[in-house]
């Protein structure tokens, strides 16, 4: 049995027999700042839901809820707003994650490590990158795919002394360009400590990935995660992903927080629930197939087989809403997750859901 193979069995019946509910009693629910994308830094003026111009803004909504960390930008940051922010954050008894740019090149470290050292400041010592986006869209060829992989490998070259030397960790997300095996490949290749990954449970599905696999693939790397529920619905050229409720999807997520309990028991999670349109996954146009032309026909069967099983009867969708719906949408999508991290999976109950609500209404 090859090692991969050892530890994806291990982890499958550690999964199996570990209730989440249990590992997860005394632990928080944190957020990412995407979770507030309409919010976060908005151009408009809505009394109701005003919008965060920074993270201060950020932080005194979230501390309502209880909530165990923050994650959110950090790229521009000066020392004396870094020390606000820790002030902000040891008050409210909160957790920082930074969100932040891998050096693109070499005359670009110095921006990131002045990024790193500022955030570091403001108590963040553990931080998520994101090297690209949706591969499908992007890439019109294996060969472009290959040539930006390359540049993605080295801008994590680039990063690991920094944050070696600093003592903190990056964690680099599944952002629907790596499949998960490939992310885990070049993890292993830098063979660092203060190198990880940002497992996010929903993202790969739109790579035709199995959700469980892409867990226990990236579980034994993860430094920090992305936790959110999916649905599904078909449509003439593949299907729609969605961000959902937790509880409202078809993750299994007890059996995905058993696994990151397994292998990293100090992982923080942070809620990503972005509210929007679904995401149009054209599987069946060939233009989708060109940055994985050996991807096995036995995906796409599965993952059809999948939505169709398991398909939604009403997908998310915000075009049409007024700017108050849209926003109300969102809250009401964050409360019912933060409500549900403690009633259904076991998380310490952090949401004061109708005082949370209460406070948006006045």
């Amino acid at each position: 049995m090859t090692r991969r193979a050892f530890l994806t069995s291990a982890a499958a019946a550690l999964a199996a027999a570990l209730p989440s509910s249990a590992a997860l009693q005394g632990k928080k629910m944190g957020i990412v700042i995407h979770s507030y994308w309409k919010r976060w830094q908005g151009k408009y003026s809505n009394i109701k839901y005003p919008p965060f111009e920074h993270a201060l803004d950020v932080l005194d909504h979230v501390r309502d809820f209880g909530v165990g960390s923050l994650q959110t930008l950090v790229g521009g940051w000066t020392s004396e707003f870094a020390g606000k922010v820790r002030a902000t954050c040891e008050s409210y008894s909160m957790n920082l994650e930074g969100s932040i740019t891998l050096p693109k090149n070499e005359s670009d470290v110095g921006r990131f490590e002045q990024e790193v050292r500022t955030a570091k400041e403001a108590g963040a010592v553990i931080f998520r990158s994101a090297t690209g986006g949706r591969r499908y869209e992007l890439f019109s060829s294996l060969e472009d795919f290959k040539h930006w992989k390359e540049g993605a490998f080295k801008s994590m070259q680039l990063a690991e002394p920094v944050a070696k030397r600093h003592k903190v960790k990056i964690g680099i997300e599944n952002h629907k360009d790596f499949h998960a095996a490939e992310l885990a490949e070049m993890l292993g290749r830098l063979s660092s400590p203060h190198m990880g990954a940002c497992v996010d449970t929903g993202n790969s599905i739109a790579l035709l990935e199995d959700p469980m696999t892409v867990v226990e693939t990236l579980a034994p790397f993860a430094v920090t995660t992305h936790i959110k529920d999916m649905a599904v619905q078909e449509t003439a050229t593949g299907f729609l992903l969605a961000e959902v409720p937790l509880g409202e999807g078809i993750l299994d997520l007890p059996r995905m927080f058993a696994l990151f309990e397994k292998y990293n028991p100090q992982v923080n999670y942070l809620l990503e629930m972005i509210t929007r349109d679904p995401l149009d996954i054209p599987c069946l146009k060939p233009a989708y197939w060109a940055t994985f032309p050996e991807k096995p026909g036995t995906e796409l069967a599965r993952t059809l087989t999948m939505v169709r099983e398991r398909k939604a009867e009403k997908m998310p969708k915000t075009t049409g809403l007024s700017l108050e719906a849209a926003l109300e949408f969102e809250e009401t999508n964050i409360v019912k997750c933060l409500r549900q991290a403690g009633e259904k999976y076991g998380f310490t109950p952090s949401l004061k859901a109708k005082d949370a609500k209460k406070k948006d209404e006045h």
